[in-house]
């Protein structure tokens, strides 16, 4: 039976209102409408004051008629018909044009409630064409009435130039008025153990308050709902991908070999982890598991033991990287790491979409034959010609540059479902990571390799202080005295133009837009003709080079052949040279926390210390520049995450490139909610446990059937 909420609006409101409903605001159904909840309430102490009136603002006053004039129009046909209204202390004039009619209804002496936007004209203020809605005549009611409208919250919706929050809110009532009694999605034991209201009220209560307290009741209701159906969503396709079979891989001799081999020890973060991965991999089940890691921590030495356990029993590893400057780095580090003997029979092959057509060739057939126990590679691998011989692991490295239609078509080319590791070096707080990667199981690792060397980190503020920028360029030269190396990062490639392998930076709205960015083909040229750099080797490299160009580039830096780079965030991660000291980002307000988080973990990464010149000219106060201020505060990669979520203010949370759409949270804030959020998931978790099905509670399943419409059911299939 087909619930009242999947009425289409066109049949609900009539198909002109709702085709402006779906066209300006997104809202196809009853139940999309009834979800675009007020943004806040105007409370009685709103209402504006004509004497303090803000000019270009949307207002809503009280207020009675007290002259009304119609008069010709000069320039041409018609006339405009000009209103006084007072709110007893100061005067407004309401004008319409070619619309004396109204003068039936506004005539002096009638009060009601007015809004619009604030103009001005000549040297009065005025409102065009406002919407408004008069009371009764009759004293004592119109008294009753006025002050009724007083103490009502007015709901304020998120309007468009098309749509007026007032529109919304009427249509609103509409459906309201016809709505039957819903079934609740969260079971009655619960919303009384919680004191909820029902569903139904809860709408009522939060488009329709007759007080303040309405509202904030109907927001904990649909808050806590919100919660328990995502993490009821999250939970129960969790059960379903652990109900698949998948071909267990145990270590044998070549996992025991380069065990033995390894010169160094491993953490006990990466022992714990590799512990996890390995029961994961000896399982019936597929493996689904998140393993987030400080950058430099060796997640990809973790990866690296889950692909021998997985050569062991014959089976082959996919890595997917999201550039092929680390792609290249990704094979050359495991090639390194295996050693000559083990790399000889794995055979580790890169395939990337510049190869040539005969290395293509012969990528492909090792892939194919099974001859290549491990391919590394971009979006290339994902190709309908590529396949293989018995793929066991996938591996996602950074995983928030891919989509999940990019991982699971990599998935689909196993036989049997092969086991996912998806790696992240982009810390992600725990309330995220329980919304977002809710079915998948989650690892950490903090803890860095003996050896490593503090990084310093400085803002260098140009906006305030100009003159410091030739001391960006000693620092530099500085440290190549000593025979290191740098980097010089910037935000474009030349002209503007944006880097093709950088993700988009994470919430990163750099302040003032207009002005010129720092790009790698002008600051090539700067660098090599600062007076204290001439003679040392500086090279260019960005997205756009030929795949051979930048491979080439990468070798040369990481031989010490060349001094510095500059560069886009193409060297954003993976990239390992041990002698790098020093990193000058420019315009580093123009990046993401994470971005700079990431930047900063190329230097430091083995006995050189490392220095991290963040640049800019964002004013202080700005969020732009907290964002660098908070970064250079600390290293601590958590710590971090927790701030950059706190800086956005939530945004767009779950982000597009989970779910290729926006975040489908509407009263759910995961910093402010986690307690919530975990609560939540912890009665969701007892629920489907108990009845995985959810044939006992059949609201809580329509309503999940509901909210994941075809492209979602797909992102929660494929996470």
């Amino acid at each position: 039976m087909a619930s009242p909420l999947d009425t289409k609006l066109s049949t609900a409101l009539g198909g002109r209102t709702g085709s402006s409903f779906e066209r300006n605001l997104g809202l196809r159904t009853v139940g999309d409408l009834l979800a675009y909840y007020p943004r806040r309430y105007a409370k009685h102490g709103e209402l504006s004051d004509i004497e303090t009136l803000p000019l270009d603002e949307n207002v809503t006053i009280v207020a009675e008629v007290v002259g009304v004039q119609e008069r010709k129009m000069r320039q041409r046909r018609g006339s405009i018909l000009e209103v006084i209204i007072t709110d007893g202390r100061g005067r407004l004039s309401l004008t319409f044009f070619n619309q004396a009619w109204r003068q039936n209804e506004l005539r002096p002496g009638v009060r009601g409630i007015f809004a619009g936007k604030v103009t001005r004209y000549r040297s009065d203020l005025q409102l065009t064409h406002p919407a408004y809605e008069l009371f009764p005549l009759d004293e004592d009611a119109a008294g009753e009435r006025a002050r009724k409208w007083a103490e009502t919250p007015i709901p304020i919706y998120p309007a468009t130039a098309s749509v007026a929050s007032w529109q919304i809110q009427n249509a609103v009532g509409v459906v309201l008025d016809t709505l039957p009694e819903l079934d609740d999605p969260v079971p009655a034991s619960i919303r009384s153990e919680r004191r909820m209201v029902s569903y139904s009220r809860a709408l009522e209560l939060i488009h329709r308050p007759q007080k303040d307290a309405d509202f904030g009741v109907a927001r904990a209701t649909l808050r806590f709902q919100e919660a328990f159906v995502l993490q009821a969503a999250l939970l129960q396709q969790r059960a379903r991908l652990r109900a698949v079979t998948a071909t267990p891989r145990v270590p044998g001799a070549l996992a025991a070999e380069f065990e033995t081999a390894l010169p160094f020890e491993l953490t006990d973060d990466q022992r714990a982890v590799g512990e996890q991965i390995a029961a994961d991999l000896a399982a019936s089940a597929p493996m689904n598991r998140l393993v987030q890691g400080e950058v430099g921590s060796g997640k990809t030495l973790v990866a690296l033991r889950a692909m021998l356990a997985v050569a062991d029993s014959g089976g082959q590893s996919a890595l997917l990287a999201p550039t092929e400057v680390l792609a290249a780095q990704h094979l050359r580090s495991i090639v390194r790491t295996l050693g000559p003997d083990l790399a000889a029979r794995l055979r580790p092959t890169l395939l990337t979409g510049q190869l040539s057509t005969a290395e293509r060739k012969k990528a492909l057939l090792a892939a194919v034959s099974g001859s290549a126990r491990i391919v590394v590679g971009t979006h290339a691998l994902l190709g309908d010609n590529v396949g293989f011989y018995d793929l066991g692991l996938v591996v996602v490295d950074e995983q928030h540059r891919f989509g999940v239609d990019q991982r699971e078509a990599l998935r689909l080319k196993g036989a049997t479902p092969p086991h996912v590791l998806v790696l992240t070096a982009t810390p992600i707080p725990r309330t995220v990571a329980m919304t977002v990667f809710g079915d998948l199981d989650v690892s950490t690792i903090t803890q860095l390799p003996a050896g490593r060397s503090p990084i310093a980190s400085h803002v260098v503020p140009l906006a305030e202080r100009p003159g410091w920028v030739n001391r960006i360029w000693e620092r530099l030269a500085e440290e190549l005295d000593q025979r290191r190396q740098g980097f010089v990062v910037c935000p474009s490639i030349g002209g503007g133009t944006p880097e093709d392998e950088q993700p988009e930076t994470d919430g990163a709205d750099a302040d003032g837009g207009a002005e010129r960015i720092a790009s790698v083909l002008e600051m090539v040229d700067v660098v090599r003709g600062h007076p204290l750099l001439v003679g040392r080797r500086i090279e260019a490299l960005h997205g756009r080079l030929p795949s051979d160009e930048k491979d080439r580039l990468m070798r040369e830096f990481a031989a010490g052949r060349i001094d510095v780079l500059v560069s886009t965030t193409v060297i954003e991660v993976g990239v390992d040279v041990p002698n790098a000291s020093t990193m000058v980002v420019l315009d580093a307000d123009r990046f993401g926390v994470s971005q700079l988080h990431q930047l900063r973990g190329r230097v430091g990464r083995g006995s050189v210390p490392g220095l991290c010149l963040f640049v800019t000219r964002a004013e202080a106060g700005t969020l732009a520049r907290e964002r660098v201020e908070a970064v250079a505060s600390t290293l601590d990669g958590f710590e971090l995450a927790q701030k950059d979520l706190e800086l956005r203010q939530e945004g767009d949370v779950l982000g597009s490139t989970q779910s290729g759409r926006r975040s489908s949270l509407r009263l759910l804030r995961v910093v402010k909610d986690a307690a919530l959020i975990s609560e939540a998931r912890d009665l969701a978790a007892t629920l489907i446990e108990d009845d995985p099905d959810l044939t006992r509670t059949p609201a809580l399943a329509e309503t999940l059937a509901r909210r994941l419409d075809e492209s979602e059911r797909d992102f929660l299939a494929k996470s």
